[in-house]
């Protein structure tokens, strides 16, 4: 249970948030019949915050690369001697950013980032929860009192609402901001105490979500409650599961099944919609605002302008995208624009692309050695860092990159599925077919690409594949940094860890006898071939070592080595 909410938490809120987001996107999608039909809610509020997460991710891995350079700066001042004591580490160091900071990269990456209706609205609510924030930080440290979280979040989730129709030119009720806003009320009438804050704030968004199909008709003609709202339950679930350690909420509670989803059905109710959504940052000052938001209401609807402080992310929907364009140039300097037809059909590229016949694989590896054997064995590769998945505009771009008209996607990592999919919807308004095949690490990557084959037709050819991927167990041996409860026990920092299948099986303190166990555990249960794929930090010694002791014991076996040089994990081990 989460006493006072602070920086981690909300980087954990974020993660928490993209993946519970990434789980519910189709069926937010499919919910999207207000103010446009076009089913990208749930894709465009996965996109808006995993720009603000990495934000708070590129925040987090700056100010502990300056924690270093300090610590290291320190010891080379003090002498040898200072670099052989104990890292006692100094509160003053700043291991980690405050809370004000990280809240405020959450939403300016947020900002940045925004995509559609609703990813604005996110992001102009994120806005307001980071203004508040700081302001009861500032005033903490003039008056020298301390602020209680619970508290703090509950006057923060009040402007977030406030600032967030503010933002909306002609507010509608029904809608994300309703929820917003029974959000903040809801959690008035709790304790101070934070879980009492968060679970208040999550029951009453709840709520106000089911009564969003008799605020907004055609919410009650299709039958549905309103996708942008739903997309808030999502995030408040994950920040009760952060604050009190429980599973977020199942997905699909609560929400209505769709009466109609067809985008063509939608649009045929409001034949005078406009045309264009038309989004781009503006830079310009505060005082021009007021006029573009009088010039923009009268050239379309679903206006929303958010931001400040010279900087700012305009939506609107027009007829006429150019004098929506030329509008933020008169009011400033517009960047990153983006207008979309939104009648555009799915098969069709919106941008002129062309997209060759074709199949290709695109692959996400960890390592020189990974990267290298994928690219020998036909992929194209994305490479990502350590514990970072690549964002969905990389795959996105990868998978245009490769030309081709139908493209597999081997995320090789399981918190790489959301990004995976979300990337996969957004390669579909190129006119590319993607399918993702679900691999959980990169010996399964290995085996669906030893089954590949072009001339299969596209379904078979990936159903064949994922078969493959299932069929291999995946384990690895890691090191332990710190003191943890494990489902093999407590690990102390330095101890061996045996991964199986994503649980830690094994806690060892010799990496050879730890990877002996491992693969006879996961031998066990019978396989025919091993693979073994080897880190940065080992030389290929010690998986012989494990194949000798295996061949010894089970001789109709194969194994096969690779070195990998990926950094985390000195050996990755599949059994097929």
């Amino acid at each position: 249970m989460l006493g006072e909410l602070d920086a981690p938490a909300v980087r954990r809120w974020c993660r928490a948030g993209l993946q519970q987001l990434g789980r519910a996107r189709e069926e937010i999608d499919a919910l999207n019949v207000y103010p446009v039909p076009d089913g990208d809610t749930g894709t465009n509020l996965f996109l808006t915050l995993e720009a603000g997460m990495a934000e708070v991710e590129a925040l987090f891995n700056r100010e502990n690369r300056e924690t270093r350079e300090n610590r290291e700066a320190r010891d080379t001042r003090n002498g040898p001697e200072a670099r052989e004591a104990p890292d006692v580490r100094d509160e003053r160091d700043g291991d980690e950013p405050d809370l004000p900071g990280t809240i405020r990269a959450l939403a300016h990456g947020a900002l940045m980032g925004a995509r559609g209706n609703s990813g604005v609205i996110l992001s102009q609510l994120l806005r307001g929860m980071a203004d508040q924030v700081e302001a009861e930080y500032r005033d903490a440290l003039a008056d020298g009192a301390e602020r209680a979280s619970g508290p703090v979040l509950r006057r923060a989730l009040r402007r977030a609402a406030e600032e967030a129709y503010v933002a909306v030119a002609r507010p509608v009720e029904g809608t994300m901001l309703t929820v917003a806003r029974a959000a903040a009320t809801g959690c008035e009438q709790a304790d101070d105490d934070l879980t009492a804050v968060v679970r208040g704030a999550a029951s009453a968004a709840r709520d106000a979500l089911a009564r969003t199909p008799e605020q907004l008709d055609v919410l009650r003609r299709a039958g549905v409650v309103d996708a942008g709202g739903r997309g808030l339950c999502v995030l408040f679930d994950a920040l009760v599961a952060v604050v009190t350690g429980e599973r977020p909420t199942a997905p699909r509670a609560h929400v209505p099944v769709p009466k109609a989803l067809e985008p063509e059905a939608r649009c045929a109710e409001d034949p005078q919609a406009p045309s264009f959504e038309v989004i781009y940052l503006l830079d310009a000052p505060d005082d021009a605002i007021p006029a573009l938001r009088t010039r923009l209401d009268g050239l379309g609807d679903s206006l929303v302008v958010v931001g400040g402080e010279g900087l700012w992310n305009v939506h609107v929907h027009v007829d006429d995208a150019g004098a929506a364009v030329e509008a933020g140039v008169e009011a400033g300097r517009p960047h990153r624009i983006r207008i979309t037809h939104l009648a555009v059909s799915d098969a069709v590229p919106h941008d002129g692309a062309r997209v060759a016949a074709g199949r290709a694989i695109v692959a996400v590896v960890h390592g020189d050695g990974l990267a290298a054997l994928f690219t020998e064995a036909g992929a194209h590769v994305v490479e990502a860092g350590p514990g970072r998945a690549p964002s969905t505009g990389a795959l996105v771009e990868a998978v245009r990159a490769t030309g081709a008209r139908e493209v597999v996607l081997l995320p090789n990592d399981p918190d790489g599925h959301a990004v995976a999919g979300v990337a996969a919807e957004q390669a579909h308004a190129y006119g590319i077919r993607v399918q993702v095949v679900p691999t959980k690490a990169a010996v399964q990557g290995i085996a669906a690409l030893a089954v590949h084959e072009p001339g299969r037709r596209f379904d078979q050819d990936v159903v064949g594949m994922t078969s493959a991927a299932g069929a291999t167990r995946y384990g690895a041996l890691t090191t332990a940094t710190r003191e943890a409860w494990t489902m093999a026990g407590v690990c102390q920092a330095g101890d061996v860890l045996g991964i199986i299948d994503g649980d830690i099986a094994v806690i060892g303190q010799d990496l050879a006898e730890t990877g002996k166990t491992v693969l006879d555990r996961m031998l066990a249960g019978g396989g025919e071939l091993v693979t073994l794929v080897t880190g940065a930090q080992i030389d290929t010694g010690l998986a012989d070592q494990l194949v000798t002791a295996m061949r010894a014991g089970r001789p109709e076996v194969d194994a096969v080595v690779y070195s990998g040089g990926q950094s985390v994990y000195p050996l990755l081990i599949g059994v097929e």
